[in-house]
Protein backbone atom coordinates (compact mmCIF):
# COMPACT_ATOMS: atom_id res chain seq x y z
CA UNK A 1 0.00 0.00 0.00
CA UNK A 2 1.16 3.32 -1.16
CA UNK A 3 0.74 5.98 1.48
CA UNK A 4 -0.53 9.30 0.44
CA UNK A 5 -2.12 12.63 1.62
CA UNK A 6 -5.17 10.90 3.20
CA UNK A 7 -5.55 8.10 1.66
CA UNK A 8 -3.73 4.43 0.99
CA UNK A 9 -3.18 3.33 -2.24
CA UNK A 10 -3.18 -0.54 -3.29
CA UNK A 11 -0.54 -0.78 -6.33
CA UNK A 12 1.55 -3.44 -8.68
CA UNK A 13 4.67 -3.37 -9.92
CA UNK A 14 5.66 -5.96 -12.40
CA UNK A 15 8.96 -6.02 -14.47
CA UNK A 16 12.29 -3.72 -15.30
CA UNK A 17 13.19 -0.92 -17.48
CA UNK A 18 11.55 2.72 -17.99
CA UNK A 19 8.73 3.14 -15.30
CA UNK A 20 5.46 2.99 -17.12
CA UNK A 21 2.31 4.17 -15.20
CA UNK A 22 -1.35 2.57 -16.48
CA UNK A 23 -4.01 5.15 -14.76
CA UNK A 24 -7.54 3.51 -15.07
CA UNK A 25 -10.97 4.97 -15.97
CA UNK A 26 -14.13 4.32 -14.47
CA UNK A 27 -14.07 1.96 -11.46
CA UNK A 28 -10.65 2.62 -10.94
CA UNK A 29 -9.26 -0.22 -10.12
CA UNK A 30 -5.65 -1.99 -11.47
CA UNK A 31 -7.16 -5.11 -12.09
CA UNK A 32 -8.14 -3.49 -15.71
CA UNK A 33 -4.37 -3.59 -16.40
CA UNK A 34 -3.25 -6.74 -15.18
CA UNK A 35 -3.01 -8.87 -18.49
CA UNK A 36 -1.04 -5.88 -20.29
CA UNK A 37 1.12 -5.37 -17.70
CA UNK A 38 2.08 -8.75 -17.83
CA UNK A 39 2.29 -8.47 -21.78
CA UNK A 40 4.68 -5.49 -21.05
CA UNK A 41 6.72 -6.21 -18.19
CA UNK A 42 9.61 -7.48 -20.08
CA UNK A 43 10.66 -4.27 -21.35
CA UNK A 44 9.07 -1.56 -18.47
CA UNK A 45 8.40 -1.10 -15.14
CA UNK A 46 4.88 -1.37 -15.04
CA UNK A 47 2.90 0.45 -12.24
CA UNK A 48 -0.70 -0.12 -12.19
CA UNK A 49 -2.88 1.12 -8.90
CA UNK A 50 -6.47 1.49 -7.55
CA UNK A 51 -7.48 4.86 -7.78
CA UNK A 52 -7.85 6.86 -4.59
CA UNK A 53 -11.01 5.40 -3.17
CA UNK A 54 -11.89 2.77 -5.52
CA UNK A 55 -11.36 -1.06 -4.46
CA UNK A 56 -8.45 -1.77 -2.51
CA UNK A 57 -7.67 1.61 -2.08
CA UNK A 58 -8.66 3.86 0.97
CA UNK A 59 -9.63 7.85 0.70
CA UNK A 60 -13.67 7.42 0.34
CA UNK A 61 -15.80 10.49 1.88
CA UNK A 62 -18.56 10.87 -0.38
CA UNK A 63 -17.43 14.45 -1.21
CA UNK A 64 -16.83 15.27 -4.97
CA UNK A 65 -13.15 14.70 -5.94
CA UNK A 66 -10.86 17.40 -7.48
CA UNK A 67 -8.88 16.31 -10.97
CA UNK A 68 -6.18 17.69 -9.36
CA UNK A 69 -6.30 15.39 -6.32
CA UNK A 70 -6.06 12.88 -8.80
CA UNK A 71 -3.27 14.15 -10.80
CA UNK A 72 -1.70 14.51 -7.49
CA UNK A 73 -2.27 10.75 -6.43
CA UNK A 74 -0.05 9.98 -9.66
CA UNK A 75 2.41 12.41 -9.35
CA UNK A 76 3.65 10.75 -5.39
CA UNK A 77 2.84 6.84 -7.18
CA UNK A 78 5.67 8.44 -9.78
CA UNK A 79 7.59 10.50 -7.14
CA UNK A 80 7.56 7.29 -4.88
CA UNK A 81 7.96 4.35 -7.29
CA UNK A 82 9.65 5.43 -10.64
CA UNK A 83 12.37 8.19 -9.15
CA UNK A 84 10.51 11.20 -9.74
CA UNK A 85 9.19 10.48 -13.64
CA UNK A 86 7.71 8.28 -15.46
CA UNK A 87 5.67 7.06 -19.48
CA UNK A 88 2.01 7.23 -18.64
CA UNK A 89 -0.97 5.47 -19.81
CA UNK A 90 -4.16 6.36 -19.37
CA UNK A 91 -7.49 5.09 -20.79
CA UNK A 92 -11.14 6.64 -20.47
CA UNK A 93 -11.08 9.21 -17.26
CA UNK A 94 -7.91 7.88 -16.85
CA UNK A 95 -6.71 9.78 -20.11
CA UNK A 96 -8.51 12.94 -18.46
CA UNK A 97 -6.43 12.21 -15.50
CA UNK A 98 -2.89 11.96 -17.52
CA UNK A 99 -3.90 15.18 -19.32
CA UNK A 100 -4.36 16.71 -15.97
CA UNK A 101 -1.05 15.25 -14.58
CA UNK A 102 0.75 16.43 -17.78
CA UNK A 103 -0.10 19.56 -17.81
CA UNK A 104 0.38 20.59 -13.74
CA UNK A 105 3.42 18.54 -13.34
CA UNK A 106 5.58 18.13 -16.44
CA UNK A 107 8.51 17.09 -14.49
CA UNK A 108 6.78 14.07 -13.76
CA UNK A 109 5.81 12.46 -17.13
CA UNK A 110 8.51 11.69 -19.55
CA UNK A 111 5.70 10.83 -22.25
CA UNK A 112 2.13 10.15 -21.97
CA UNK A 113 -0.54 8.19 -24.59
CA UNK A 114 -3.93 9.62 -23.51
CA UNK A 115 -6.56 7.00 -24.85
CA UNK A 116 -10.34 7.85 -25.74
CA UNK A 117 -10.25 10.87 -23.09
CA UNK A 118 -14.24 11.40 -22.71
CA UNK A 119 -13.59 15.14 -22.52
CA UNK A 120 -17.18 16.10 -24.23
CA UNK A 121 -16.65 19.69 -23.59
CA UNK A 122 -13.87 20.16 -26.49
CA UNK A 123 -16.76 19.30 -28.90
CA UNK A 124 -18.76 21.74 -30.15
CA UNK A 125 -21.51 23.29 -28.95
CA UNK A 126 -24.61 22.08 -29.56
CA UNK A 127 -23.32 18.31 -30.04
CA UNK A 128 -25.36 16.00 -28.53
CA UNK A 129 -22.40 14.35 -26.81
CA UNK A 130 -21.95 17.04 -24.89
CA UNK A 131 -25.20 15.42 -22.79
CA UNK A 132 -23.26 13.10 -21.69
CA UNK A 133 -22.47 13.93 -18.07
CA UNK A 134 -25.17 15.55 -17.31
CA UNK A 135 -27.55 12.37 -18.43
CA UNK A 136 -25.83 10.26 -16.23
CA UNK A 137 -25.89 12.86 -13.64
CA UNK A 138 -29.76 12.49 -13.83
CA UNK A 139 -29.71 9.07 -13.89
CA UNK A 140 -27.48 8.63 -10.53
CA UNK A 141 -29.72 11.19 -9.04
CA UNK A 142 -32.92 9.09 -10.24
CA UNK A 143 -31.66 5.78 -9.35
CA UNK A 144 -28.34 5.50 -7.17
CA UNK A 145 -25.40 3.84 -8.59
CA UNK A 146 -26.68 0.74 -10.09
CA UNK A 147 -29.08 2.89 -12.48
CA UNK A 148 -26.01 5.04 -13.88
CA UNK A 149 -23.78 2.31 -14.24
CA UNK A 150 -26.21 -0.17 -16.34
CA UNK A 151 -26.75 3.43 -18.69
CA UNK A 152 -22.94 3.92 -18.59
CA UNK A 153 -22.61 0.66 -20.10
CA UNK A 154 -25.16 0.74 -22.82
CA UNK A 155 -22.99 3.95 -24.30
CA UNK A 156 -19.97 1.77 -24.65
CA UNK A 157 -19.41 0.36 -27.77
CA UNK A 158 -18.33 -3.68 -27.17
CA UNK A 159 -19.22 -3.84 -23.52
CA UNK A 160 -21.12 -7.35 -22.98
CA UNK A 161 -20.02 -9.15 -25.80
CA UNK A 162 -16.99 -10.49 -23.50
CA UNK A 163 -16.51 -10.96 -20.23
CA UNK A 164 -14.60 -9.24 -17.31
CA UNK A 165 -12.53 -11.46 -14.83
CA UNK A 166 -15.06 -12.08 -11.92
CA UNK A 167 -12.98 -10.63 -9.21
CA UNK A 168 -12.41 -7.54 -11.08
CA UNK A 169 -16.62 -7.00 -11.83
CA UNK A 170 -17.17 -7.62 -8.07
CA UNK A 171 -15.25 -4.27 -7.45
CA UNK A 172 -16.21 -2.62 -10.18
CA UNK A 173 -19.96 -2.93 -8.90
CA UNK A 174 -18.74 -1.77 -5.25
CA UNK A 175 -17.08 1.01 -6.90
CA UNK A 176 -20.08 2.87 -8.87
CA UNK A 177 -21.43 4.59 -5.78
CA UNK A 178 -17.90 6.55 -5.60
CA UNK A 179 -17.22 7.15 -8.96
CA UNK A 180 -20.88 8.87 -9.19
CA UNK A 181 -20.89 10.59 -5.82
CA UNK A 182 -17.23 11.86 -6.40
CA UNK A 183 -15.31 11.20 -9.25
CA UNK A 184 -17.88 12.15 -11.84
CA UNK A 185 -18.27 16.02 -11.19
CA UNK A 186 -14.59 16.66 -11.90
CA UNK A 187 -15.07 14.32 -15.14
CA UNK A 188 -17.72 16.32 -16.20
CA UNK A 189 -16.07 19.60 -15.63
CA UNK A 190 -12.60 18.94 -17.21
CA UNK A 191 -11.16 21.03 -20.05
CA UNK A 192 -7.70 20.51 -21.14
CA UNK A 193 -5.11 23.06 -20.23
CA UNK A 194 -4.30 23.47 -23.66
CA UNK A 195 -1.51 25.73 -23.43
CA UNK A 196 0.30 23.67 -20.77
CA UNK A 197 -0.10 20.78 -22.94
CA UNK A 198 1.41 22.21 -26.07
CA UNK A 199 4.36 23.72 -23.59
CA UNK A 200 5.15 19.93 -22.41
CA UNK A 201 8.62 19.12 -22.80
CA UNK A 202 7.78 15.46 -23.82
CA UNK A 203 5.83 13.60 -26.21
CA UNK A 204 2.06 13.39 -25.82
CA UNK A 205 0.30 10.85 -28.19
CA UNK A 206 -3.70 11.00 -28.63
CA UNK A 207 -5.49 7.84 -29.32
CA UNK A 208 -8.58 6.15 -29.64
CA UNK A 209 -10.18 2.39 -30.93
CA UNK A 210 -10.41 1.38 -34.60
CA UNK A 211 -13.84 -0.08 -33.54
CA UNK A 212 -15.17 3.11 -31.89
CA UNK A 213 -15.02 5.70 -34.53
CA UNK A 214 -17.86 8.53 -33.89
CA UNK A 215 -18.28 7.56 -30.30
CA UNK A 216 -18.45 10.69 -27.59
CA UNK A 217 -15.53 9.22 -25.77
CA UNK A 218 -13.39 8.97 -29.36
CA UNK A 219 -13.84 12.15 -31.37
CA UNK A 220 -12.53 14.42 -27.89
CA UNK A 221 -9.29 12.47 -28.57
CA UNK A 222 -9.31 13.60 -32.24
CA UNK A 223 -9.59 17.71 -31.30
CA UNK A 224 -7.84 17.66 -28.53
CA UNK A 225 -4.50 16.88 -30.86
CA UNK A 226 -5.98 18.78 -33.06
CA UNK A 227 -5.69 21.88 -30.30
CA UNK A 228 -2.45 21.27 -28.85
CA UNK A 229 -0.63 20.10 -32.42
CA UNK A 230 0.04 16.17 -30.76
CA UNK A 231 -0.13 13.26 -33.24
CA UNK A 232 -3.38 10.94 -32.83
CA UNK A 233 -2.78 7.16 -33.27
CA UNK A 234 -5.45 4.02 -34.36
CA UNK A 235 -5.59 1.50 -31.29
CA UNK A 236 -7.27 -1.50 -32.08
CA UNK A 237 -10.36 -2.51 -30.93
CA UNK A 238 -12.71 -1.13 -28.49
CA UNK A 239 -13.12 1.30 -25.49
CA UNK A 240 -11.26 -1.53 -23.45
CA UNK A 241 -9.72 -3.93 -25.95
CA UNK A 242 -6.91 -4.25 -23.13
CA UNK A 243 -9.84 -6.85 -21.54
CA UNK A 244 -10.76 -8.13 -24.58
CA UNK A 245 -7.37 -8.88 -26.74
CA UNK A 246 -4.82 -7.45 -24.61
CA UNK A 247 -2.24 -8.94 -26.03
CA UNK A 248 -3.10 -7.28 -29.46
CA UNK A 249 -3.58 -3.35 -26.91
CA UNK A 250 -0.13 -4.06 -25.19
CA UNK A 251 1.62 -4.34 -28.91
CA UNK A 252 -0.21 -1.07 -29.61
CA UNK A 253 0.87 0.49 -26.86
CA UNK A 254 4.35 -1.35 -26.45
CA UNK A 255 5.41 0.29 -29.45
CA UNK A 256 4.34 4.50 -28.88
CA UNK A 257 5.95 3.76 -25.64
CA UNK A 258 9.12 2.30 -26.62
CA UNK A 259 9.38 4.88 -29.06
CA UNK A 260 8.78 7.98 -26.44
CA UNK A 261 11.43 6.32 -24.28
CA UNK A 262 14.27 6.01 -26.70
CA UNK A 263 13.21 9.37 -28.92
CA UNK A 264 16.21 10.76 -26.65
CA UNK A 265 18.04 8.03 -27.64
CA UNK A 266 17.94 6.81 -24.78
CA UNK A 267 17.98 3.03 -25.37
CA UNK A 268 18.08 0.61 -22.00
CA UNK A 269 20.69 -1.73 -21.43
CA UNK A 270 17.78 -4.78 -21.61
CA UNK A 271 16.92 -3.97 -25.29
CA UNK A 272 20.91 -4.10 -25.67
CA UNK A 273 21.54 -7.84 -25.11
CA UNK A 274 22.90 -9.74 -27.65
CA UNK A 275 20.40 -12.45 -28.61
CA UNK A 276 21.07 -16.30 -27.78
CA UNK A 277 21.12 -18.91 -30.32
CA UNK A 278 18.54 -21.19 -30.07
Amino acid sequence: MFETDGAGLYYEIRGSGPALLLISGAGGDAGYYSAIADELADAFTVISYDRRGNSRSTGRNGRPMDLSRQAADARDLLDGLAGGRGLVFGNSGGAIIGLTLAASYPEAVSGLVAHEPPAVGVLPDGDPARGFFPELAARYAEGGGPAAGLRFAQTVRGEGTYRWPDDLWRRFLGNQEHLFASEWPGFAAFRPDEAALRAAPFPIVLGAGAEDRGTYYARPSIEIARRIGAPWAEFPGIHMEFLRNPAAFAGALRTLATQMHTGRDRVPGLWEGSAQPG
